[in-house]
């Protein structure tokens, strides 16, 4: 069984899991043991906590956004606004996003409905983030549900009052739409006859036969009144301004809550190949059969067109964090170099390919070349890893050319990269896909200090940080993780074999008992998610 543990728990016992202002874990060691190690876990940790920040609700709002008078100014657009902005939003990162949207209109709002997390206003109130709450006096209405992240009747009857919204629209009025991760749960509206449970069933049927994601957008837009740009059709001729956070790799505006504000390039035919493809068509529900029946052709261009009245910015996204990290990293001194975005395959390909680069890097600022035989031995096998796991955004060269600068500067090295790994699950543990990754990585550079008669990382202090920007990996209350060259041997003189715990999937547990707990990323759920952040920090040690 594959899992991502993207499920955001949103649960009334777990309020704690959030404070006012989020920060890091105090590393609990003793004086004697505060060292530059600790240092660089805690410059690790800044660079993290930098990334996150750019990209919490109100701040994306805010950095994106402000009034002129009556024009509203949206990244290096201006529309004219006059008491006329109807707001609707669905996902995670809504409520925030909503709260910040709200205390910039003004009396231009006009109304407004909201689709968010069952719980979440408790939540925030619990944990004092009152500035990501709405107004007492607020024109916006909100509707909690999507429990466990699915579809259900009130976030049925959200969409509901949102596709009323923007059909009661005119020409005269702006519909602000704010989407983030989440959105597609939050945003259910089958077309009649098809029931919420039908579509249900059959996205659970797709699923469970290995349906793609593409796929799985392609039937339930068939399927739905406002998914594949049903919500832009709705408030036509109104203009429609989407501000959108995205929680997928390559930022692809369909996949975002099943693109409810662009056209719908694919047709009902696409649904039924899809369906075929699975051999679901004869289980298929009558009312499913209903609708995909009805006459459907693909979107012409003057069709496309006449979206024209829409505008959608992504005002938050992986991209947009690690840059904010970047500049963080630069400024506390290291020749900082990003390099992806969409970091993806199964975690265990992925934790060795970051360590083949740290112990590229190392070999290389050792000798002082890149051209040694080991160097270029690794550097063959992390193209052949890169080539496996398709991540044709990863800048290695980026990297190379990082080293030359080091070299000649004697600079220390941060090297960032995003996305979103998958974990196989073997065992009944606890843990997260970023908890693991540090593991895994600790493992392998462990392992490559065991096979050489020579320390390679005697030179250097390394730390490595993997944590997930919405503060919880997979079903814990930790963020992630770091790891670093002596974490495995340190483990075995507190008695802990750190294959047991990876082979059971028990990476959160091997984290709460070793070192203290001092490794573990506690962040408190952070009411945003842009997908993980990983960071590599290389430094020549004092001598």
């Amino acid at each position: 069984m594959v899992c991502s543990f993207r499920r955001y728990l949103w649960l009334r016992s777990n309020h704690q899991l959030i404070s006012k202002n989020w920060q890091p874990k105090i590393f609990k060691m003793s004086a004697s043991v505060i060292s530059r190690e600790l240092s660089l876990k805690q410059k690790c940790l800044e660079i993290f906590r930098t990334a996150i920040n750019s990209v919490l609700p109100q701040n994306i709002i805010k950095n994106n956004i402000s009034m002129e008078g009556n024009r509203l100014l949206i990244k290096n657009q201006s529309f004219p606004i006059h008491n006329n902005v109807h707001v609707a939003g669905f996902g995670k990162a809504v409520m925030g996003m909503a709260a910040a949207v709200e205390q910039i209109l003004g009396d231009h709002l006009v109304q407004g409905v909201i689709s968010v997390p069952l719980g979440i206003q408790k939540v925030l109130r619990l944990a004092g983030k009152e500035e990501m709450l709405l107004r007492p006096q607020t024109k916006i209405q909100v509707q909690e549900g999507a429990q466990h992240n699915l579809p259900d009747d009130n976030a049925l009857k959200a969409a509901k009052r949102i596709h009323h919204l923007a059909e009661g629209l005119t020409e005269n009025d702006l519909l602000l739409v704010l989407i983030s991760g989440g959105g597609s749960a939050l945003l259910p509206a089958p077309i009649p006859p098809v029931t919420l449970e039908e579509k249900l069933y059959l996205t659970k049927q797709l699923a469970s036969k290995g349906a793609t994601i593409q796929e799985l957008n392609t039937v339930r837009k068939s399927l739905s009144l406002l998914k594949g740009g049903g919500l832009a059709r709705a408030a036509y001729p109104a203009q429609v301004v989407s501000l959108i956070l995205s929680d997928i790799i390559g930022d692809n505006l369909e996949f975002i809550a099943s693109g409810p504000t662009l056209p719908n390039l694919q047709s009902k035919e696409d649904s039924c190949k899809i369906l075929s493809k699975y051999n679901l068509v004869s289980s298929m529900p009558e009312n499913v059969k209903e609708v995909l029946s009805q006459p459907s052709t693909r979107m012409h261009q003057e069709e496309i067109q006449d979206y024209a009245h829409v505008f959608n910015f992504i005002v938050g996204s992986n991209a947009i964090a690690l840059e904010e990290a970047k500049c963080k990293s630069e400024s506390l001194g290291y020749i900082t170099s990003i390099l992806s975005t969409g970091v993806s395959g199964d975690v265990t390909t992925v934790a060795r390919l970051f360590s083949l680069l740290i112990r590229y890097v190392c070999s290389v600022l050792a000798v002082h070349g890149s051209q040694c035989a080991q160097a270029s031995s690794l550097k063959d096998e992390m193209l052949q890893i890169i080539g496996s796991l398709q991540l044709p955004d990863f800048r290695l060269d980026s990297c190379l050319e990082l080293l030359e600068n080091a070299l000649s500067s004697g600079k220390p090295l941060c090297l960032l990269a995003g996305g979103e790994t998958t974990v196989q699950l073997r065992g009944r543990g606890k843990g997260g896909r970023n908890q693991e990754m540090a593991l895994r990585v600790a493992v392998e550079l462990h392992q490559a200090k065991s096979m050489t008669p020579h320390d390679p990382f005697a030179k250097h202090e390394i730390v490595f940080l993997s944590g997930g920007t919405d503060g919880q990996d997979g079903p814990t209350e930790a963020a992630g993780g770091f790891a670093y060259t002596e974490m495995v041997e340190n483990a075995f003189r507190e008695g802990l074999n750190v294959e047991d715990f990876l082979n059971n999937n028990d990476s959160f547990t091997f984290f709460s008992k070793f070192n203290k707990g001092a490794d573990l990323i506690m962040t408190g759920l952070t009411s945003t998610n842009v997908m993980d952040v990983q960071a590599i920090i290389i430094q020549p040690k004092e001598t």
